[in-house]
């Protein structure tokens, strides 16, 4: 059957041109990896940098391997780390649709094209489709790449089931240009003539890239250095359909160590996991943009990027060739940067779901147990553990309250406690102010240094060595009948 060659032209005839335009084409096959993440920021940045299209394309077309939901945490993730598509299946955009299921019937009629061409043929060899897959398949012995167009016409007219294949050339050498790996060149013999079309219809990882990359427009592909090896045969297969070639922007893995990539398998985070556990959107969108690209110029010594920093920055020159190890420390170093930097009211906002897993009591002021946190807390995950003792004071030893830089022991703490709750107890207007005051002048009362009074009374109404905040902070935010509870408390313990 005569393939309509109008169709193709009103395929053309659709594709925007003049700008920047790329994608962000994950497989709804479970969760967003760092690696994931960090192509899908590279590639929106190159489109904003440039005035460009970010376009979002579902590629579904390895059903076998689709997990439920899988599509969402998709969704879910671009949305919360600002990175907004034009184009894409929920926005539409005039190059739909942007599911490659739901494009089936354009793979079938390019491939055609391509036997038409002589850049293809029909294989009806009993392939495993694991195999046609892997491209495991030996051309100079396939006998279908000979066949006459009658004959494999007169087969596929038949209902003799069948793949497309791409033919390779077997003489000569094909050469590609990527950004980050410059020139490469690989002998044509060295390449196999993978699998076009499956037998279900379906397109292959591979071709279906090509085709759609076209259609859509696509300026500038991004995507792991895993694909260089198939390079060359996408060159081959836009210049046998006469279509320009994109700008490559191959990346090198995200490697776990010196020696193994990132991997679920091996426990290691995804953006989800990463947000579970305490780390800021903001601090991972950062850390991930320089997992593999460094700023260049006046930007060269900079570490902390808010998102439109990044857009101004953003340079596909500054991407290294070299892999990227993930430093967990590295990104928790980021993360308490964030924090800090927040005003006290956003920092309150985010810690306060994280303050009220430990402290149950309405009675604490959220607010005023997060300005305590703020200088302190590197993850938000950090705080329940933190703060537990403002809900429920915790079982601690008498020997917390030696110090030997606050000259403390219990004999000591014991006469600073007997001094200080009659001291509180005078207090009418439970204030910050008042309760330092209060404290500060009986340190000096006493004779003591401020730390020697103000060690036992932490610890009295903390039962920690370790708080955020101390004493003053730490008793005002308890209230008056709390705090003389404790401490009376800590003074029998003391006392016993």
């Amino acid at each position: 059957m005569a393939l309509d060659q109008n169709f193709f032209a009103e395929q053309e005839a659709r594709i925007p041109k003049g700008t920047i335009r790329t994608r962000f084409a994950p497989s709804p096959t479970g969760y967003m990896h760092v690696g994931n993440l960090r192509t899908a920021l590279y590639t929106w940045l190159i489109a904003r940098h440039g005035g460009g299209t970010f376009i979002l394309r579902i590629e579904d077309t390895d059903q076998g391997r689709q997990v439920e939901g899988a599509t969402e945490v998709i969704y879910r993730t671009l949305a919360e780390c600002g990175l907004t598509h034009d184009e894409g299946p929920d926005v539409g955009g005039p190059v739909g649709p942007y599911i490659q299921s739901e494009r089936r019937g354009l793979y079938g009629q390019y491939a055609r094209l391509l036997v038409e061409k002589g850049a293809a043929y029909y294989c009806f060899c009993e392939k495993a489709e694991s195999e046609e897959d892997a491209g495991d398949f030996d051309r100079g012995e396939d006998p279908c790449r000979s066949l006459s167009p009658e004959e494999a016409h007169a087969r596929v007219d038949a209902g003799e089931p069948y793949v497309i294949r791409q033919k390779i050339p077997h003489e000569g050498v094909t050469t590609f240009h990527d950004v980050t790996f410059g020139d490469i060149t690989v002998e044509n013999q060295t390449l196999d003539d993978q699998v076009l079309l499956k037998r279900d219809g379906l397109p292959t990882y591979n071709f279906a890239n090509v085709v759609d990359d076209h259609l859509m427009g696509i300026t500038h592909v991004v995507r792991g250095s895993e694909y260089l090896s198939s390079a060359p045969k996408y060159n081959l297969l836009y210049e046998a359909f006469g279509w320009e070639i994109p700008t490559y922007v191959h990346c090198s893995p995200v490697m776990r160590d010196q020696h193994n990539k990132m991997s679920k398998r091996h426990g290691d985070p995804s953006y989800e996991d990463l947000r579970d556990q305490g780390y800021l959107t903001e601090a991972i969108l950062n850390y991930v943009a320089l997992l593999g690209w460094a700023p260049k110029g006046e930007r060269s010594e900079q570490e902390v990027f808010s998102l439109s920093e990044l857009v101004d920055a953003f340079d596909i020159a500054g991407i290294s060739k070299s892999p990227a190890i993930f430093d967990i420390d590295k990104l928790t170093y980021f993360n308490a940067t964030y924090l800090r930097a927040m005003t006290p009211e956003a920092f309150a906002e985010i810690a306060e779901p994280y303050i009220r897993q430990a402290v149950k009591n309405p009675a604490i002021d959220a607010a005023a147990v997060a300005a305590l946190l703020q200088a302190r807390c590197e993850k938000l995950t950090d705080i329940p553990e933190k703060v537990d003792f403002f809900d429920q004071l915790p079982d601690y030893d008498v020997e917390c309250f030696t110090n030997k830089k606050s000259k403390t022991n219990p004999e000591v703490s014991r006469a600073m406690l007997e001094a200080v709750i009659p001291a509180l107890e005078g207090i009418e207007t439970w204030t910050l102010d008042a309760v330092h005051d209060t404290l500060i002048a009986l340190a000096e009362h006493l004779g003591v240094k401020n730390a020697t009074l103000l060690w036992p009374v932490r610890i009295a109404a903390a039962g920690k060595l370790v708080t955020p905040g101390g004493a003053v902070e730490i008793c005002h935010i308890l209230g008056k009948e709390e705090v003389l509870r404790r401490l009376r408390l800590g003074l029998d313990k003391l006392s016993a």
